[in-house]
Order: C-alpha cells, then structure tokens, then sequence
C-alpha cells in the first residue's frame, strides 16, 4: 500500500463515519502568536475547542502537514539517530468537538488498524495517562488484551500544543517493529516509550478536557473547556513503515524517492 493509498483509506474511513474532510492548513499558523510553525493536527481547530468558534461541522478529518523544529515539540534533536524522527511529516487525525469522546475515539482507532489496516494485535500496545481508569477499561473492553495496557505520566501521555492552549490526557497506540513479537523476552513492555525503534508510537488519541493559560500573576492555571473534545495524530510515514514492511520512515514510497534522488 502506498503512502498516498494509507492517507487516502483514512480520510475516507472517518468520512464514511460522519467526519468533514478538511484541508491541511498553512504551515506557518494565522494568527496565533504561541506558535512559530503548525506543529499538529488540531493547531487550525484551537478556538474550536476553546469555544471561540463554531463550524459547520462537530467531526473533521486531516491529513495535515506539520513542522517540529523548535518549541514545545521540538524533533530537530533527534534527526538521524532514531528511524522515525523527522522535522516535517504528515500527521492523519480525526477529531470531535464536543461530539464524541473516549469510547468512540477508542472504537474508531481499534477498527481501523485492526479490520481496515489489518495491523496484528499481537505487536500493539496500548498506553493511557496515569490516573486514566476509563481509557483504560474501554481498551480492554474492545479487546486489548490488558497486560499490553499501560500507564505512563504527563511526559507521556498527557498532552498539550504548547505551555499554554487546550490539552488533555491521551492516549497512545504502539507497534512492535521486531522480529517474534509473540516472544515475550523481544516484545516487551520496557520498549514502549523506550529506548530504539523496535516499538514506536503511531497513533496518538488525545482527550481535550482542559485549557491551560497564565493568570495575572504570571502562573500557568488549568481550567476547563466547555465540551470535552478528541484530537488524535496518526504518523502517515510511521504507519507506512508499519504497512510497507520497511525499518525506518526514510525507506517509505514517501522519502525513499527524495533520498535517492
């Protein structure tokens, strides 16, 4: 499958489920003084989730072009020593606002790697924020099984697009890259959020519940949103890797050709 077919199935499978397709947006963001460079999916549905404005649509779709060379989500670090770090890639999600939230993120994610993409169960993994009970049920309800359910902290699974702005605990799936993943001393739970590229994060389900700013005192304050809301981000090169059987995102249909060029 290539890259530009894995796109295509997934905006297409979140139109067929009710999502309005919408166009990836500039990479430098209009008016929005927090950021250099887009750096997510969800960066043109900020005041959306803020509440400060209102589409036409409660489900979108992207497929959208981003930068991490500064700021927050800075990857310009680690260009060249793992396989799956690179400054501008593609980043597919669906999101919700104010529609759907955890059980119907979860299902739509499972359906799709699992009886769309056809990805094995047995190389995923599942990981949800620390105190996360609810994610956590519902992943194994669908039919994780739950020792590849795990708990991580604010540094990874808690997310926000900058110190400030809408934000919220996530959750993330993981793809076994390695050799025998039903070998369990090589599949292992110490690899998901560690060291090497035998099993990285693909896809990213972010809960938007809460925003965060700073008060008059200079303090960064958490309050609220008005509708809790979902943001995910789907690697496009990281899912290809997955689908094309390739070890690294620089041997995808989508970067081997500008490499060997």
């Amino acid at each position: 499958m290539t890259g530009n077919e894995i796109r295509e199935l997934f905006l297409k499978y979140f139109e067929d489920h009710g999502h309005t397709r919408v166009r990836s947006s500039p990479l430098l963001p209009a008016n929005d003084p927090t950021l250099l460079f887009t750096n997510a999916g969800m960066n043109q549905f900020k005041d959306v989730f803020l509440g400060l404005d209102k589409r036409e649509y409660v489900r979108a779709a992207s497929s959208q072009k981003c930068i991490r060379a500064g700021g927050k989500h800075n990857d310009l670090d680690e260009v060249g020593k793992t396989a799956r770090h690179h400054t501008f890639f593609e980043m597919l999600g669906n999101f919700s606002f104010g529609d759907y939230f955890k059980k119907e993120a979860i299902a739509l994610a499972w359906d799709l790697l699992l009886n769309v993409y056809k990805l094995p169960l047995n190389r995923l993994w599942f990981s949800v924020y620390t105190d996360d009970d609810d994610a956590a049920r519902l992943w194994e309800e669908i039919g994780a099984p739950r020792e590849r359910i795990l708990r991580f902290g604010e540094k990874d699974n808690f997310w926000q697009m900058g110190d400030t702005g809408p934000c919220g605990p996530c959750s993330e799936v993981h793809y076994y890259m390695g050799e025998d993943p039903d070998d369990p001393t090589k599949n292992r739970a110490d690899l998901v959020n560690g060291p090497g590229d035998d099993t990285m994060e693909i896809w990213n389900l972010v809960f938007m519940q809460f925003e965060r700013s700073l008060n008059d005192a200079g303090e960064i304050v958490q309050t609220s949103l008005p509708k809790p809301s979902v943001d995910t981000g789907l690697g496009l090169e990281r899912l290809a890797v997955v689908l094309q059987g390739v070890k690294s995102n620089y041997d995808t249909d989508l970067i081997r050709p500008i490499v060997e060029y």
